[in-house]
């Protein structure tokens, strides 16, 4: 063939072949864009859920070397939580705001100066104050990442998957953190924090390798700023002090007051503002209303039994931390073994019958804990609380991506603000509450007991809601 042929063979050749050839690097980097995105992602919510539970079993140890009673550990614990579940709302818009990327890069950089300060904290009340600033970075990194896999993947399908994969992060904190803190706690408690050192560095380092995120300008509403951080604190606060105060106390009363008051000043605060931070169009959404709904109860028994029963066997039952963590294991590998596989489960069974599973095995699990005598052995507790592990991946994963499929793109940081917030509100209260029922030695077991009954229940309502979630069909196409 002369060079005068290949040249008409090239003009001749298909339009859609050449144009094929010429998009294949593209799409090649909006691959890798996609995955360091969802890998940092993935990375944010590992450091984020690890330290909200891998706390747990060294809180005696930490009494033990800082001091302070049950109502310090539970600042410790709730310090974490409260400013998180204060935050996320603003956080979500504030994700919006700047742009998912440099929201989740900022949150992380901060989350990691703060572990490193826990780690130094020479008191108890130094560390309770670090751990205020960790929940803050998390609170701007949680809504940021899911913003980020939102932006990454168009197709719902490839998105639903891809939050399976994120996911995955959560799991592996839950399943590795009682039993990494138990095994850190024999060198040092100190060293739970700066395992965030390195994974933090390595998400910044992907983070990098991600497109830009397009930012939303809107402006910033300071009032329901203001009321939501107030109103959060306030029921936090009372929740946790009325276990060591008792309820009739002045101080409780007055924070009870004030949550009520400034949580109705939030709701007015979004009915009249130009821009609220919290549209309250978003909650005329049966999908939004119910997912979040589970996302509160999910949190109320997934990270309520860890806190109350951790207590229970170092405290009652005399076991090291090491095997309180290894106690966990089970309930904490099943979830690990099944959530990469949840968004397939979802496609072929419905998110839906996923959700109302998961939430009814809950149940099940704690209403069983609930009800055991003191005295039960060791590997019965274990394997009763593999029920509770498998609302992991049949829970929190399909819930939120129904809610990131029912709203609009632009709208998906502050979805996301909510869904989170209203997760770490029900691990707040469940902490604050339950920790009150176990503050005197007396009453432990009771108290373990009245603990998990409380959070059987509420998983119990949450699964009657759930069963009125639109059916779920199966992602075929992006609806975009």
């Amino acid at each position: 063939m002369t060079t005068s042929s290949r040249t008409t063979a090239a003009h001749q050749m298909p339009a859609s072949v050449s144009d094929s050839a010429a998009t294949r690097p593209a799409v090649r980097r909006e691959r890798q864009h996609a995955s360091a995105a969802l890998t940092a992602a993935l990375l944010g919510f590992f450091v984020v859920t690890l330290d909200a539970v891998v706390v747990n079993v060294t809180l005696p140890t930490i009494r033990d070397d800082l001091g302070g009673g049950v109502a310090g550990l539970q600042w410790v614990v709730d310090g974490y939580t409260l400013m998180f579940a204060a935050l996320l709302l603003s956080a979500g818009s504030l994700s919006d705001r700047l742009g998912a990327k440099r929201a989740f890069g900022a949150g992380l950089v901060v989350f990691v100066m703060a572990s490193v300060a826990c780690g130094l904290a020479p008191t108890l009340a130094c560390l309770i104050g670090a751990r205020f600033a960790q929940g803050s970075a998390a609170a701007a990194m949680m809504p940021a990442s899911m913003a980020l896999i939102r932006q990454a993947y168009s197709d719902a399908r490839t998105r639903g998957r891809a939050v399976g994969i994120w996911a995955m992060g959560g799991a592996i904190a839950s399943s590795s953190g009682p039993l990494l803190g138990g095994v850190l706690n024999l060198v040092d408690w100190r060293l739970i924090f700066f395992v965030n050192v390195p994974v933090g560095a390595t998400a910044l380092l992907l983070l990098a390798r991600t497109r830009p995120s397009t930012p939303r300008p809107a402006p910033f509403d300071l009032a329901g700023q203001l009321t939501g951080v107030l109103g959060m604190s306030a029921l936090t606060f009372a929740a946790i002090e009325a276990g060591s105060r008792g309820f009739a106390n002045p101080a409780v009363l007055a924070a009870f007051g004030l949550a009520v008051v400034a949580l109705a000043g939030f709701i007015r605060a979004q009915q009249v503002v130009a821009h609220p931070m919290v549209p309250l169009t978003l909650f005329r959404s049966r999908t939004v209303v119910i997912t979040v709904a589970s996302g509160l109860a999910f949190m109320v028994g997934y990270y309520g039994l860890p806190f109350v029963i951790s207590l229970f066997l170092q405290q009652h039952r005399g076991l090291s931390a090491l095997a309180t963590g290894i106690v966990f294991l089970p309930m904490m590998l099943i979830g690990l073994a099944l959530t990469p596989l949840s968004a397939r489960i979802g496609e072929r069974i419905g998110r839906k019958m996923l959700i109302v599973a998961g939430l009814l095995l809950m149940t099940a699990g704690l209403a069983a804990i609930g009800t055991l005598p003191a005295t039960t052995s060791l590997w019965l507790l274990a394997g009763l609380m593999v029920l509770v592990g498998l609302g992991g991946p049949t829970v929190s994963p399909p819930a939120t991506a129904v809610l990131l499929d029912a709203v609009d793109h632009e709208k998906a940081g502050v979805a996301s603000g909510v869904f989170n917030t209203s997760r770490q509100i029900g691990g707040a209260l469940a902490i604050a509450v339950f920790g009150g029922l176990l503050s005197k030695p007396t009453t432990v077991v009771t108290g373990v007991h009245t603990s998990l009954l409380i959070a059987a229940a509420v998983l119990a309502a949450t699964t009657v809601l759930a069963l009125f979630l639109p059916a779920t069909a199966t992602p075929a196409t992006s609806k975009e």
